[in-house]
């Protein structure tokens, strides 16, 4: 696997969960990378392009979907290389010349992204030279209505951001919105199949070869979440806490039930009562979070929430 990544020029700097996954992909042609981490590791990832690359420039940088984890570092990277050319996503191409946080999901996941511009779109369908290869570009919908997948077809190789991790797939957003999407993951999971790739480049996680093995748990996975949709409405809302804990690390608990009531996801999926009454908010909460605290995903500690 090392060696047909090594072959293909591509250097996977696997991150924590709060950054996505970044692909280096280098050789004869544009020297490119693959999203760009969370806002608050910005400098640590132009510090590893920095090591990687020496006095090279980057002269690529893609988003496969524009989530904060993914293109929170877009900024940065654009400061460090003037010269970059950002490739993303049609979906949301208007909400990112205008700048629309809602529309890009900053503000209702409750997550930051600096702004940011782009040059060129990654057109489903079509092709983009990176490093000494052409992938071709594949629409990937579920997880975000806009994402895009890249497939290596001479070596096999997909890079699939969050639609397929070796353990699940990301959080399904739309059906936090209320829009159905569980058949778009459903499609996208035969997309992949159908490519048959031979390693796969996850958004999260380590990079993988067993992917009849990891198709077959996230199709597990989804069916779950299908017969219990609100079983998948209670994992995102753990995901978003947990999510913003790693970007916290510690927390007064009131101080995320304010964050908690300000942030739309949580704000459209909690009781009505909830809503309006704090006390019922505070408890709703509070069970929430002693539910991660038996998962082992954060500890109370001085009154404060603190992630483990």
């Amino acid at each position: 696997m090392t060696a047909t990544l090594a072959r293909a020029g591509i250097t996977c700097l696997e991150r924590g969960w709060l950054s996505a996954n970044n692909i280096l992909i280098r050789g004869e042609g544009p020297t490119a990378l693959v999203d760009s981490g969370y806002a608050t590791h910005a400098e640590q990832t132009v510090a590893l392009l920095r090591q990687s690359l020496g006095e090279v420039p980057l002269d690529l940088l893609l988003n496969t979907h524009l989530h904060s984890d993914h293109c929170g570092g877009n900024a940065a990277l654009q400061r460090t290389y003037p010269d970059l050319v950002t490739h993303i996503p049609p979906g949301l191409a208007a909400a990112v010349a205008d700048w629309d946080p809602v529309a890009l999901t900053f503000e209702p996941t409750g997550q930051i992204c600096p702004r940011f511009a782009y040059q060129r779109l990654l057109q489903p369908g079509a092709s983009i030279r990176l490093g000494p290869m052409s992938w071709d570009i594949h629409a990937a919908k579920g997880h975000d209505p806009h994402s895009i997948v890249l497939f290596q077809p001479e070596h096999r190789l997909l890079i699939s951001a969050d639609a397929l991790w070796e353990n699940g797939f990301g959080v399904v957003f739309p059906e936090l919105e209320g829009v159905s999407a569980f058949q778009e993951v459903a499609e996208t999971l035969d997309l992949i199949e159908a490519l048959a790739p031979v390693t796969v480049m996850p958004g999260h996680g380590r990079v993988f070869n067993d992917v009849d093995g990891a198709l077959s748990r996230a199709r597990s996975r989804l069916d779950q979440f299908v017969r219990h949709p609100d079983k998948h409405r209670r994992h995102a809302l753990k995901v978003l806490v947990k999510f913003k804990l790693l970007e916290w690390q510690s927390v007064s608990e009131g101080a995320l039930l304010d964050w908690a009531l300000q942030t739309s996801y949580f704000a459209q999926t909690m009781p009505a009562e909830a809503r309006v009454h704090r006390t019922t908010a505070r408890q709703w909460l509070s069970e929430l979070l002693r539910e991660l605290e038996r998962n082992q995903a954060l500890l109370y500690e001085d009154g404060r929430v603190i992630n483990r």
